[in-house]
């Protein structure tokens, strides 16, 4: 009995709504009026809000048979053109933002503040998926396939365990799916209407990197050194005060003369101390403000006091400073197009088998036993192997530390030593260098690139606004009637 009357409510539902709105995302178009109930006389002045209301019965949704006229299911809550949002698309809209933002501790704003901001955006959202519909903007499900498949793989997921995921917090994959349909079919109409038409001139370019180093030119940056005495978790008043009196020992050192490099190798417990605490460049407002602090009043080679951390006593060095202008002006001009070879240190290949492999590669280089590309290809474990181990144009920062700074020191067509990093261990040959002129071309496509994203931020906002504006929007009261327009 139970299952014949939830067939018989979805089919008077399906009568009165053309489709009922509590197993649709959205209202489906309005169905022919059912013969035993005689529908009104249609309206000569009849308005955008009278085919979204024949999608509930008066606004006030389905009511199940023999329930009472004052509880509704599902409501509508504002007319958006010939389409509506209803109540249940909104309270969904809500938990799940809700959800989203206490999962990142993220301060909630009045439930009325929230209620109206979401249903603003539900409306502009709903709006330009008219209007793609009606330019016929179309995302197929293979296509939408693949762009879950890339969400997934973005998450480190399979296809399925995101499905798992989505319904195990409470989220029904088909509304997830039709979700990620609705992104896509919005960003592909902002692609046409306002990313397509924004243009940069040669002019803009010009006057953003004017100001770009104007700003630089009041920037800077210091070389810094560090030495660091660890404090060991938990520890005692007594374990803290040697650890201080071992900090205070080394600036006493300092204070009479010593080098800070050596006394970074003998004292200091950071991973940096056997390179004499070299930490490198860097801007203040990267620092700990505690660090900035005391490093901005320097000059080169002094060094700051003792400065307590939370785990650790430091002491530290501003080698050099300069400014951001000739900081960018330095890396302009370093570009280098290098190739390698890499052997991985796996279980079956330690770093010293390694090391001792390429040292024999070397020599047979060195002796023009060998070419290098044809070894880098038999021997290589990196990607670029097929290339012959071509990296192409490298500039400063693209590569890891320690495989930049053996780049550096070498000649046009000299081969390094094994060279050790983080990915295995290298041999390294530089085939040539470049002046700045690539770097400007960069300079000004970068510099392009940020006007761009500016401009098309700024534009997509104007039309929203715009889309928004022609939209015919009607808001309905608890009781269904229009409120406001």
């Amino acid at each position: 009995m139970k299952f014949e009357m939830k067939i018989l409510a979805v089919l008077l539902c399906t009568a009165a709504l053309g489709g009922c709105s509590l197993f649709s995302k959205k209202p489906a178009p309005a169905a022919a009026p059912v013969a035993s109930a005689p529908a009104a006389a249609p309206a000569l002045n009849t308005t955008p809000a009278a085919a979204a209301s024949a999608k509930a019965a008066d606004g006030k949704g389905f009511l199940p048979p023999g329930e009472s006229g004052n509880v509704a299911i599902d409501s509508i809550v504002v007319v958006v053109n010939d389409d509506v949002i209803t109540q249940r698309e909104l309270s969904n809209r809500i938990k799940s933002v809700t959800a989203r933002m206490k999962a990142q501790n993220v301060q909630m704003p009045d439930a009325a503040d929230l209620r109206r901001q979401l249903l603003e955006r539900m409306i502009v959202e709903r709006a330009q998926l008219q209007m793609a519909k009606e330019m016929g903007v179309r995302v197929d499900d293979q296509q939408l396939d693949r762009a879950i498949g890339r969400i997934a793989e973005a998450q480190k997921l399979s296809v399925q365990d995101l499905r798992n995921q989505m319904e195990k917090d409470g989220t029904p994959y088909a509304a997830f799916r039709e979700d990620i349909r609705e992104e896509i079919i919005m960003q592909r109409l902002r692609e046409h209407e306002v990313d397509a038409k924004v243009q940069i001139s040669d002019a803009e370019v010009d006057s953003f990197l004017a100001a770009e180093k104007a700003a630089a030119a009041e920037q800077f940056e210091i070389n810094i050194s560090q030495i660091m005495v660890r404090i060991p978790d938990n520890a005692t008043a007594e374990v803290i005060a040697q650890r201080r009196a071992r900090a205070e020992e080394v600036m006493r050192q300092l204070r009479t003369g010593a080098d800070f490099a050596k006394m970074a190798a003998t004292y200091s417990d950071a991973s940096d101390a056997l390179q004499g605490g070299v930490v490198g460049w860097r801007q203040p407002e990267r620092l700990p403000p505690v660090f900035a602090e005391a490093l901005t009043k320097l000059k080169p080679g002094q060094v700051t006091p003792i400065i307590k951390s939370v785990g650790a006593f430091h002491i530290l060095k501003a080698v050099d400073r300069r400014s951001l202008a000739e900081a960018q002006a330095v890396a302009a001009v370093q570009q280098t197009h290098a190739r390698h070879i890499l052997i991985k240190v796996t279980p079956t290949m330690s770093a010293a088998d390694a090391k001792r492999k390429l040292a024999e590669l070397k020599e047979r280089l060195d002796n023009n036993a060998a070419k290098f590309e044809d070894l880098a290809r038999l021997v290589s474990n990196d990607g670029s192997a097929s290339k012959g181990g071509d990296l192409g144009w490298l500039y400063p920062g693209d590569i890891v530390p320690e495989f930049e700074a053996a780049m550096n020191n070498l000649k046009i067509g000299e081969v390094s030593q094994p060279v050790e990093t983080s990915f295995g261990i290298h041999l390294i040959e530089v085939l040539e260098r470049k002046s700045d002129d690539v770097s400007k071309e960069r300079e000004r496509n970068t510099a392009r690139q940020a006007i761009r994203e500016r401009k098309v931020e700024e534009a997509a906002e104007s039309w929203q606004r715009e889309v928004r504006d022609r939209a015919y929007v009607e808001f309905r009261t608890d009781d269904g009637a229009a409120a406001n327009k």
